[in-house]
């Protein structure tokens, strides 16, 4: 977290340019111009791709949704839609067609067992 910059832990930003001679990059944060010396650069870590978790509730011009069988647990019809409906205009599936099918067929979503409930409505004796 860098509260003078206002930028925090698990803000994506684009590196808009980059100033080799003085050792500085400019990248935007949702808007914000925010300049990172030389000596900062190393509290940032690039986001070539991230999950379909940590996408929801953005969006993206455009989506390259991977998908393959070797993590067969993840492949779920919620998740698929997930990565899907974050693609403003365009999105792009590889990975084995089979994985598709088998995520799309797959409508079953894994069930949390906590013992939130109780605990909540849980009365003192």
């Amino acid at each position: 977290n860098n509260y003078d910059k206002d930028v925090f832990n698990g803000d994506m930003g684009i590196i808009d340019s980059v100033d080799s001679i003085n050792g500085k990059i400019e990248i935007l944060f949702e808007g914000k111009r925010i300049i990172y010396e030389r000596m900062e650069i190393a509290d940032l870590q690039p986001a070539y791709a991230i999950s379909v978790h940590k996408s929801q509730g953005s969006e993206y011009p455009i989506v390259i949704f991977p998908l393959l069988k070797q993590h067969f647990m993840m492949l779920q019809r919620n998740l698929v839609y997930t990565g899907l409906t974050r693609a403003k205009k365009k999105v792009i599936f590889v990975g084995d067609p089979a994985a598709y099918s088998m995520a799309i067929r797959n409508d079953k979503t894994l069930v949390r067992q906590t013992d939130l409930v109780r605990k909540l409505t849980k009365t003192e004796t």
